[in-house]
């Protein structure tokens, strides 16, 4: 099972940064059976160029759930299943240090949909998610917001893993390997 994670924050560096937005669909190897997205007071000022970015402001989250008030539904969606992200290192690092502000160490494999993308869809001119969406005709509704992301990630992990099976397909059974 995968937990293929989108956020958005409001800056580059986890250590100072902090979750706007996040949005977990839930991945069965076949199918999205699950998902969940909020928006996060992040509890601190949205910078203008994020806003740009994102559309996210700070009215916006002004009433939205403090990530500690969200913080148990991300550990039991995501328990026991391999966090799946574009990038991964990016949102799977700012989630860990909003739970290490919470006093708990956030553990999970994870699975970068970049390599992952590099390795099974070898040849394109970028893996940035949007050039790489555009690349492969996946639309993405509503770009740099959370679930918009997601959801396009989630197509792009299902076109993976489609070329991974066609791919392993053609090699001898003593030679197939999981991810």
């Amino acid at each position: 099972m995968y937990a293929i994670i989108d956020i958005e924050t409001t800056g580059q560096a986890s250590s100072t940064g902090k979750i706007t937005e996040i949005a977990v669909f839930i991945h069965d190897g076949f199918e999205v059976t699950d998902s969940f997205s909020s928006l996060i007071n992040p509890e601190c000022f949205i910078p203008g160029f994020i806003t740009q970015l994102t559309g996210i402001d700070n009215e916006m989250v002004k009433t939205a759930p403090k990530f500690y008030e969200i913080a148990r539904k991300i550990v039991e969606i995501t328990e026991d299943k391999v966090f799946v992200a574009h990038n991964v290192s990016f949102d799977y690092r700012f989630i860990q240090e909003e739970f290490k502000r919470l006093g708990y160490d956030y553990q999970r494999k994870t699975m970068c949909t970049v390599r992952l993308g590099r390795k099974f869809l070898p040849g394109y001119r970028s893996y940035s998610l949007g050039k790489l969406c555009s690349d492969l005709g996946i639309s993405i509704q509503g770009r740099h917001r959370a679930a918009g992301d997601a959801l396009a990630t989630v197509n792009l992990f299902e076109m993976i893993l489609a070329r991974k099976a066609l791919k392993e397909s053609k090699q001898a059974p003593n030679q197939l390997r999981l991810f």
